[in-house]
This record gives structure tokens, sequence and C-alpha cells, in this order.
């Protein structure tokens, strides 16, 4: 037996790439060789693995969602001193570090993975391709225009649109010309927040603030209009922090009705009330050692606040129905489209708890504000909702319409509306702003 095979464990590496296939062509590659393989998809999640005992090599990408990976290696280095840390290409991350055979053995299987990956490289998706040429402008300003229109070696051939009806028979077909659909060019997204998307200078910003306040234990208020994605902010704190390895707890304030909401929160004793038939642990508990996001904060009753303010104050709760009380580590990180501050004036909201959640206020642009992320988001959403009918695009027209909308329910709104263009476009492999649905909005 090889001595690899005897000590299969003291062989551990963390591979950190958001590419899928990648992955699973190295990890594969690792194992045979008896690596103990642990991966990551990001910055965030792979720190995560890192706490506790370090590995013997970390393996890193040359773009990472939601961490530059210098920064990423940088913070690795501090934490496992020992560890080899190698790029994606075989690159080692220290020039000066002494050559190992255990990292002659990596570069020799990342050598074999990018032979596979020249030889499939279809195996590779545009998006993934596109994000290693982005890794040196991640943290660019978008642009401010629409990139002209794509211009492809198709344009002058036909394609064949067909209507069905709900049953699936055709309706009938008609044929248009390629050259007359001028399509958009749809920048590869980019994420400086983990599933944040958006390169505008206030989306800059929004990032800068939550990776500032994210390694300290402050509680956050989180500020923006509906739609806008202040539970996607929130994760990102969380995801962040020190506390990303344990729970994330989300709890809607407007979602529960005011005499259920306390005991949602701290948890109840059997017999506390009718229907308690059992004990229960509340959120808070059951965020313990991790983040508990407090959607639609200005719709907790004045009454609960009080009790709330109390826990910020001492961490401690007490369930319904309960005397005794327990202490709880847990982050607080609140969100709401209301004015809190106006409300605590009018007498609406508790002064002393808005002062004890807005430690560190951040507020997220509408997406009005930002529409130079649009081409962006839209890119993104085609992605996300394509499913079953595939990739599809958008003409330049369809894009100018998006650009000059309202969006009053920001991100949300426009998720819902490239949803539906691609239900209305049907098999069409070009959406037009004739399968554009908006309120109040013309379509040409």
């Amino acid at each position: 037996m090889s001595i690899a095979a005897q000590r299969p464990q003291q062989r551990t590496v963390v591979l950190v790439t958001p590419d899928h296939d990648l992955r699973e062509r190295v990890a594969a590659r690792l194992q045979a060789l008896h690596w103990t393989v642990q991966v990551a998809a990001g910055g965030a999640e792979a720190l995560a693995l890192l706490h506790g005992a370090g590995p013997e090599a970390v393996l890193v990408d040359h773009w990472l969602p939601d961490l530059q990976p210098a920064e990423f290696l940088e913070y690795v280095a501090t934490l496992c001193p020992a560890t080899d840390l190698l790029h994606m290409d075989g690159g080692a991350y220290s020039a000066g570090a002494a050559r190992s055979m255990r990292r002659n053995e990596l570069q020799h299987v990342l050598r074999a993975a990018a032979d596979a990956a020249a030889a499939h490289i279809a195996d590779f998706t545009p998006e993934t391709i596109a994000q290693r040429d982005t890794a040196a402008r991640m943290f660019a300003p978008g642009e401010s225009e629409i990139p002209a229109p794509a211009k492809t070696s198709s344009e002058s051939s036909e394609v064949e649109n067909k209507n069905t009806t709900p049953d699936g028979s055709e309706s009938g077909s008609h044929t248009r010309r390629v050259a007359d659909l001028r399509v958009a060019k749809l920048p590869q997204p980019v994420m400086l927040l983990p599933d944040v998307v958006g390169t505008a200078a206030a989306m800059q910003e929004l990032s800068r603030m939550v990776r500032l306040v994210a390694p300290h234990p402050a509680t956050v208020l989180v500020l923006g209009e509906t739609g806008t994605g202040k539970e996607l902010v929130a994760k990102a704190v969380h995801r962040l922090s020190a506390r990303s390895a344990k729970p994330f707890m989300v709890l809607n304030c407007a979602a529960i009705p005011e005499q259920l909401l306390e005991a949602e929160l701290f948890g109840h004793t059997r017999g506390a009330f009718t229907g308690a038939v059992t004990s229960r642990m509340g959120r808070i508990e059951a965020a313990h050692g991790g983040t508990l996001f407090l959607d639609e904060i200005g719709e907790m009753p004045l009454a609960l606040q009080a009790k709330m303010l109390r826990f910020l104050e001492n961490g401690e709760v007490q369930r319904v129905g309960d005397n005794e009380t327990s202490r709880v580590d847990v982050r607080i990180v609140a969100a709401t489209h209301q004015p809190l501050l106006t409300h605590a004036q009018n007498h609406r909201f508790r002064l002393d708890l808005y002062h004890r959640l807005a430690v560190f206020p951040v507020e997220i642009p509408p997406l009005r504000e930002r529409p130079e992320d649009i081409p962006m988001l839209v890119g993104y959403l085609l992605a996300q909702h394509g499913g079953l009918s595939g990739q599809k695009t958008i003409t330049y027209e369809a894009m100018e319409c998006l650009r000059q909308y309202s969006w009053n329910g920001n991100v949300r709104e426009l998720g819902h509306v490239i949803h539906r263009a691609i239900i209305v476009s049907g098999h069409a492999a070009i959406i037009t702003s004739e399968h554009l649905r908006m309120r109040g909005a013309s379509r040409g």
C-alpha cells in the first residue's frame, strides 16, 4: 500500500472556485490521488471551512463572487501560515515559498485539469470564461451606457418564431430577419457582495460599508425601498463575518400576527397560551452564534419593541410563559423601507430601540438611481430564469424600455418583468419590446 493511501486524511485541500465543472474535475483528480477535498464556491464559504485545523493546501480561482482573491489569500496566509496557497492555474501565491512534493503534485493535477478543459472547452459556459476576464476590473465603475448592439455572423439569416396555444399546438408562425433586431450586448454579472449584482458607484459604496462592518459585532440597520434586496445584503453581512458557519435566521415582522410574534421571536413554554402543546425555541435562540435578520422591523408592535430592546441591552431571552432567562450570542441585522426616525418622533417607533438598531446603518440605492446596472442585471436574470427554455437575449430597443422605466418595485420588479418576458416570448431566442409587460409603460 502506498504512503498516500495509508494517510489520506493528512492530505487535505480546500478548492475555491465558482466554476462548478472545474470544482468537480479537479476534486475528482485529487480524490483519486487520496486527497481529502473540501470545496467552496466563494471566499466567505471557504473561510468558514478554515476554522480549526488548517488544510495542507488551498487552491483559489482568479475570480470569486464575494471577495477579491488577493484579499482572501492574505487572510488565509495569516490564518494558516503553513498552508500551501496556489492559484487555479498552478502558480504559487508566494513566489519565494519553497517548493514541496505536495505542491508539485497539485500543480500537476491542475495542469491536467486545464488540458482536459482545453480538450472539452464546451464544458465551460460563456459566463465562466468571461468571469476570468473581469477579475481585474471587478471593482471598476459600471458603464453608463448600454453597450453597442452586438453583431453576429447570423445577422443575415432568417429565424422562425412559433407561437403556441395553451394546449401546446401551433397557432401560426412568422419569419423575421435577425438583422432587423438590434441585439443588446449584456455585460457579465459582477458581484461586489455575495449574490448582489451591480457595479454602479452607489453599489461600490454599499459594498465598502458592508465589508467594513461585517467583521465587527455591531448591529446593522439595512435601509432601502421594497425590492432592493435588503435580505441579500443582510446575508452578505453574515457570510463575510466570523459567524458565517453558524445559523442565519430570518423573521419577517410584518408576516406574523401580532399575538404570535413574541412567541416566534423568544419562544414559549408548554401551556403558555392556547395551542402551545409543547415548548418551542424562538428564532433568537435558534440563531445562537450566528445572525438574526429582522425584516420589516418597523412593523414590530410597540409592546414587543420594549422586550426587544431589553434583549439588545443584555443579551438575555425569556420565553413566553417562563420565569427563567438564558443568554444568547446573536448578531442582529434589521431592515425596513419605512422612515423609522420619523416614526420615532411621532411615537410610532421607540427612539431608544431605533438607536440600538442603527448602530451601523447601510442604505441600498433604488434601481432608478443606478440604471447603468440594468443591462448587467438583465443578463443575470435571463440566466437565472432561462430554465428549460434556454438562454435568451434581448433587443436594444427592449433594453431601452427597461432603462427608461421607473422601477418602483426595484430589482424584484425587474426580475418579474424578465421572467414574464421569457414566458411570453415562447420559443423565440430574442426578447423584444413586445414581450415586455410593465405597468404604465408603452410597448413598441
